[in-house]
């Protein structure tokens, strides 16, 4: 797990999170994964478009999260509208693995 990305959700943030914050947060997750701090020249594209993408699917996810306590209106994320434009890309469910978080 990499201890660098923080929770995003209320209460353990207790304001809506950023941009800023949601962007961090995947930035982190891709030099984790591709264990790059920085990518050279050739992979700079492929390693920008995983930041995006996942900077996207984490404001959705945040924007669709139903947290008890936490006010109970539906408010999108102003960078990340909550039904974004493009269709939804459904994958093959994968077998857990032992050590998935």
């Amino acid at each position: 797990m990499c201890r660098s990305i923080k929770t995003l959700r209320p209460p353990a943030l207790p304001e809506e999170a950023t941009e800023d914050d949601i962007r961090a947060a995947a930035l982190q997750y891709v030099r984790k994964v591709s264990g790059f701090r920085a990518p050279a020249a050739h992979n700079r594209e492929v390693f920008e478009r995983a930041v995006d993408e996942i900077a996207d699917a984490t404001a959705r996810l945040l924007d669709g999260l139903e947290v008890r306590g936490a006010h109970s209106a539906h408010h999108a994320h102003p960078a990340h509208p909550a039904h974004p434009a493009q269709p939804a890309v459904r994958r093959q469910a994968r077998e857990p693995q032992p050590d998935a978080v």
